[in-house]
């Protein structure tokens, strides 16, 4: 083995984020319609805390409070209000959050949730520096790509043998909307020129990968194996 390169069993296999983000009240539901929509929301403190000298010596940082809402699978609105302090921004997070629930909008937990994988095919079982490339530039896109739409949330990425000499990149998403999420997936990786041509597109039940079946192939069939 190289020095560039690992076996796919190894430090290949990365978590990304352990489930939804802490740090953001994000809630769902049914419009009158039956679309889904979703309101979120969260604190930006900024560099809280941290000085801007040896001296110790600081500036307060401006401290933000964030909305931000839409159709689930559409860019979304976002506006940010300054606040005087963090308590004040969080005193306005449950407040949002108490009236979100009083609007018919709930939090979607993990199991109400559908797993979609993302999976890349590659050249060889071997992790090439160009398949980290793949899959840094994957994260970094996709991310916001599906954040913004309130399509889903990247839970890990994986390198895995295909058989043959063959490798595969997984991405995990844990996705409110599994039809929503492949569309913005296929948009995205298309978009950004990320080896589209090699992409499959699963989706099924959240605890249950075997159960998985393909909504986008190059040969068009459901089959499907991590």
């Amino acid at each position: 083995m190289t020095g560039t390169e690992e076996s796919m069993t190894e430090q290949g296999n990365q978590t990304i984020l352990a489930g939804m983000d802490p740090n953001i009240v994000r809630m769902y539901k049914r419009d009158d319609a039956g679309t889904l929509v979703f309101r979120e929301a969260w604190v930006d403190a900024g560099g809280a805390g941290e000085t801007d000298d040896e001296a110790g010596t600081s500036e307060s940082p401006e401290v933000y409070f964030v909305l931000n809402h839409g159709t689930v699978g559409h860019i979304s609105t976002s506006k940010d209000v300054v606040v005087k302090s963090v308590e004040e921004a969080e005193g306005m997070l449950a407040a949002f959050a108490e009236q979100c629930g009083e609007d018919g909008y709930a939090v979607l937990t993990r199991e109400e949730q559908t797993l979609v994988v993302a999976q890349f095919a590659l050249k060889s079982d071997r992790v090439s520096d160009r398949d980290k490339h793949l899959a840094k530039r994957v994260k970094d896109t996709l991310t916001p790509h599906l954040a913004w739409r309130g399509s889903g949330v990247l839970e890990k990425m994986e390198f895995t043998a295909a058989g043959h000499g063959l490798g595969k990149l997984n991405v995990y998403i844990a996705a409110p909307d599994a039809a929503r999420a492949v569309a913005n997936i296929k948009v995205c990786i298309r978009e950004e020129k990320l080896d589209f041509t090699k992409l499959t597109v699963a989706a099924g039940p959240i605890d249950d990968p075997s159960a998985l079946r393909a909504k986008h192939s190059a040969t068009g069939g459901t089959a499907f194996t991590l």
